[in-house]
């Protein structure tokens, strides 16, 4: 066998190429432990943190001083620009776009404003703004808009600050939605900061801190995003109805049994229901849920920059995020997970339009009852039927996103809604004829926002105008005082 230096001496240009194959190689495994170490330095970077965060630190942009990445991403959420075929960011007046509501909510300060939320990031600014708030609120109103609420609180009872009036926490609720509602500013666990849920959990039994890091990526959602009331005439105390179940027919059964009552219709007289976003519920009778996808890997999830695997914090619909978000399960092409989103949705959407026709009818079918003098004991099993159908709608309807979380499920709750709704109207049919009135009943124009808020008897020109004065004086109050309070703070 020849000998390498033989062949070396016969062909130089064997050494050169040895020499250079040698250096690119060392150079090379220069580069990869350099990114090696930067990853892992990355990596530690996470916990040597820049500053101590105080307990009830509300500042988003404190947080971010630790936190960049979350950070950058959480500021995200200004952008409005994104609009799916039934939701996204963008701002819509839900009340132009389907007049419908405007009749249902009679009676309820939804019939004045009704917006698609634009996100996190607004939440502070649109609750001052709308409409309803213009409506006398308890300060529980505040409780899932933001991060001064664990301060509050911890500070005056939770009983106490459930008591105080809407506009007298003006100047104490500033900093919007952020890092302080779900994680411990000590180790950056997540953690429960709204009783509520931890004290719903605790009636039935259940010990919330027992739940996996799996299931609290959920749970923290489920702080706010959930059905609830204000339990007491003067407590306002927040409460969710689980205590029967936490389908929509238990919880129907828990507020009949304490004959709570969100608002009187003003046109039926129906003890109407008002379903606030039971999100997280309904979810759970979803594939994924019962899969064990929580809620942030597919709204917040994770994402890597350099050696650094962190949780997205621009909280959104997936289907703006389709590779991040459905493709890391699913491998089907961006255009058709979205038709498959859109299927499911169309089929929702179409019975949720018969129940809202239905149910439409059956209150203004019930006010030309009440005007040919039927009596309360002929009405109240129809206003029953009334009120249980408004509730299986609303549900539904105020649920962002259950006709995909739960398309099934959200189907056969639509299903017995106009079933009840179109019972009623039977019952209306039957009675109104009996007492000599003329059915058909004639329905009135309510075929855009305007008219239907006319019908309802809103003066609408004078609480726009009311409103428009009080954002002029005192949301810059309230931030002035609150500018002032966190400047002594800070000394």
């Amino acid at each position: 066998m020849r000998k390498i230096k033989d062949i070396i001496s016969e062909k130089p240009w064997v050494a050169y190429a040895i020499f250079i194959g040698t250096v690119v190689v060392v150079f090379l495994a220069g580069l990869f432990g350099a990114s090696i170490v930067e990853r892992r330095a990355e990596t530690v970077q996470r916990f040597n943190l820049v500053k101590d965060i105080p307990e009830y630190e509300p500042r988003n942009e404190v947080w971010g001083e630790n936190f960049p990445r979350q950070y950058e991403s959480y500021l995200s959420t200004a952008d409005t620009n994104y609009m799916s075929k039934y939701g996204g960011s963008k701002m819509i007046d839900m009340l132009e776009r389907e007049p419908n509501l405007v009749v249902l909510w009679a009676g309820y300060a939804f019939s004045r404003d009704y917006n698609q939320g634009r996100g996190h990031y607004y939440a502070i600014e649109d609750v001052r703004k709308t409409l309803r708030t213009a409506v006398p609120q308890p300060a529980t109103c505040w409780t899932c808009k933001s991060t001064d609420v664990p301060r509050l609180m911890n500070e005056r009872g939770i009983g106490e600050f459930y008591k105080a009036k809407w506009a007298d926490m003006g100047s104490e609720v500033v900093n919007a939605i952020g890092c302080q509602d779900c994680h411990d500013p000590k180790t950056m666990n997540l953690r429960i900061t709204r009783p509520a849920l931890a004290e719903a959990f605790q009636r039935q039994g259940k010990d919330i801190t027992k739940a996996t890091h799996q299931e609290m990526r959920s749970l923290v959602c489920a702080q706010c995003h959930v059905e609830y009331y204000f339990k007491g005439k003067t407590e306002k105390y927040l409460t969710f109805p689980w205590d029967d179940g936490m389908d929509v027919a238990g919880m129907e059964k828990y507020y009949d049994e304490i004959e709570h009552v969100d608002f009187i219709h003003t046109v039926s007289k129906t003890p109407v229901l008002k379903a606030q976003h039971p999100d997280w519920e309904l979810a759970q009778f979803g594939i994924h849920a019962q899969r064990g996808v929580s809620c942030s890997d597919c709204h917040m999830p994770y994402k890597s920059e350099g050696g650094v695997k962190f949780t997205d914090h621009h909280v959104r619909s997936p289907l703006s995020n389709i590779a991040g978000s459905c493709q890391v399960c699913h491998r089907e092409s961006e255009a058709t997970l979205t038709a498959n989103v859109n299927e499911r949705q169309d089929k929702v959407k179409e019975l949720l339009l018969a129940a809202e026709e239905a149910i439409v009818k059956a209150h203004i079918e019930a006010k030309a009852a009440w005007d040919i003098k039927a009596t309360e004991a002929q009405m109240k099993p129809i206003l029953t039927l009334i009120r249980h159908a408004q509730w299986r709608w609303d549900y539904v309807a105020a649920s962002h996103g259950g006709s995909f979380h739960a398309p099934l499920e959200s189907a056969r709750i639509l299903a017995t809604s106009i079933q009840k709704a179109e019972e009623a109207r039977k019952e209306l049919a039957v009675l109104i004829t009996r007492l000599g009135g003329k059915y058909p009943v004639q329905l009135p124009d309510i075929s855009t926002k305007a008219k239907a808020q006319a019908f309802i008897g809103l003066d609408m020109a004078k609480l726009n105008a009311e409103k428009k004065e009080w954002l002029s004086k005192v949301p810059a109050e309230w931030d002035k005082q609150a500018a002032e309070r966190q400047s002594k703070m800070n000394k």
